[in-house]
């Protein structure tokens, strides 16, 4: 497998001028001709668009430095098809791209190709392969995504979570996922599945890295500080604990141990069950949103739709106005008690996954512990670093207060820091 890409340090060899943007994507070209193949991480590729494009002048000035990036393939683009992972939408070709990415091509990132998604971001697995061993699950829904970083295919990529899409596939994989707060980039011209919880990330290969392209994507400083002090970190199992497996119980101790010694203070919490109760909602709020968002696709062509997502959605119709009310009111008391609960803390560790990928294709693994996050639109983020017994990567979900984002990236750089330096790669 290739090395990773780290995208702070590409831009910042393209703005020396030790690199080119077409050295960039003839790098990220050799090693998609080496390895799609075998992972199958694009839905669409147009590497010859890839190589043009990189060509053009003033890339090197412009914040993502002609830097290629993968893109979703539940993202809307007008120069590529946008299938969604479904035969419903087979060479659907939309006739403006989504808002994020213009944001991409505004700040001098190149689109390299869509990425895999599973059948419209729900779990129905998709054909991509985990490039950490490919008889195990990349995870799902931004299946294509975490596994073409992985690969060292490319250095960033878009995903989307609606419940642990982008935290769990960074787990699997081995790369650091960020969930950012809900709605700090715009989902308009992304395919919906519940609007209340769809949020957009992004992949790639460190902290530093998420951090450098949420700067150049956004505008906004979210750049490492380099004299940011100590975190306090609340270490959080939740009341589905019992639900992690040993290697990821002893991969957040590790963590957790790791920080303590590199100078930040770790507290164990438990959360009130005001916020738990987040976690029954968050099903809740997506089932009855789910439904209405296919309704067209329920009503007209449910036989072209997945067993596994015809069920999900059948079960769905059955969600009461009243009980999407309840569940709204419900997760307002969570995230707000949640506020409450985390003041003084800069950030949470806890499970980014149960554990290792789970052998074969059959399953996208769990996201039984993203759903609560997700919910209450907080800064979510897997730092990679650890493995499990069998060799493969189990990540640590470092989680922030609502728009705090900037604290939350320095808090898990701090921890991916302390997990190298503190040599505990492996349970």
């Amino acid at each position: 497998m290739n090395a990773m890409l780290e995208a702070a340090t590409l831009a910042r060899d393209v703005r020396s001028g030790r690199l080119t943007p077409t050295d960039v994507a003839e790098r990220c070209a050799a090693a998609i001709e080496a390895s799609e193949a075998e992972i199958r991480a694009f839905a669409t590729l147009d590497l010859a668009a890839l190589r043009a494009a990189a060509g053009r002048p003033g890339l090197d000035a412009m914040p993502l430095a002609g830097l290629p990036v993968g893109v979703k393939d539940i993202i809307d683009t007008a120069d590529l098809p946008t299938e969604r992972g479904s035969p419903l939408f087979a060479g659907y070709r939309p006739t403006s791209d989504a808002s994020i990415v213009r944001m991409l091509a505004r700040a001098g990132g190149l689109l390299a190709g869509k990425t895999v998604t599973t059948e419209f971001a729900f779990m129905q697995p998709s054909p991509t392969r985990n490039p950490r061993r490919s008889s195990h699950t990349p995870g799902g829904s931004s299946a294509g995504s975490a596994a073409a970083v992985a690969a060292g295919m490319l250095p960033l990529a878009l995903g989307t979570q609606t419940g642990g899409s982008i935290i769990r596939p960074a787990s699997f994989c081995g790369v650091t996922g960020f969930k950012p707060s809900f709605k700090l980039l715009p989902v308009l011209g992304l395919k919906p599945f519940a609007w209340s919880l769809d949020t957009l990330g992004l992949f790639a290969a460190r902290v530093a890295d998420v951090a450098f392209a949420m700067s150049a994507l956004t505008g906004r400083d979210l750049a490492l500080d380099a004299d940011a002090p100590a975190p306090r970190f609340a270490v959080v199992k939740t009341a589905r604990a019992a639900q992690a497996s040993d290697d990821a119980h002893a991969a957040l101790e590790m963590a957790a141990h790791a920080a303590a010694r590199a100078g930040a203070q770790v507290v164990e919490l438990e959360l009130p069950a005001e916020v738990e109760a987040g976690d029954a909602a968050s099903g809740i709020v997506q089932a009855y949103e789910a439904a209405l968002a296919f309704a067209d696709e329920w009503d007209r062509h449910r036989d072209q739709l997945s067993p596994t997502l015809a069920t999900y959605l059948e079960e769905a119709q059955r969600t009461a106005p009243e009980q999407y009310d309840a569940a709204r009111r419900t997760s307002r008391r969570a995230r707000n008690a949640l506020a409450d609960t985390l003041h003084g803390f800069d950030a949470v560790l806890s499970f980014s996954a149960p554990g290792e990928a789970p052998a074969g294709y059959a399953t996208t693994g769990s996201p039984v512990f993203n759903r609560l996050w997700t919910l209450a639109g907080t800064p979510c983020i897997n730092v990679a670093g650890l493995t499990g017994a069998t060799g493969l990567p189990i990540g640590v979900q470092v989680i922030g207060r609502f728009a705090r984002d900037k604290t939350v990236l320095n808090a898990a750089h701090f921890l991916e820091r302390a997990i190298a330096e503190h040599g505990v790669g492996g349970s």
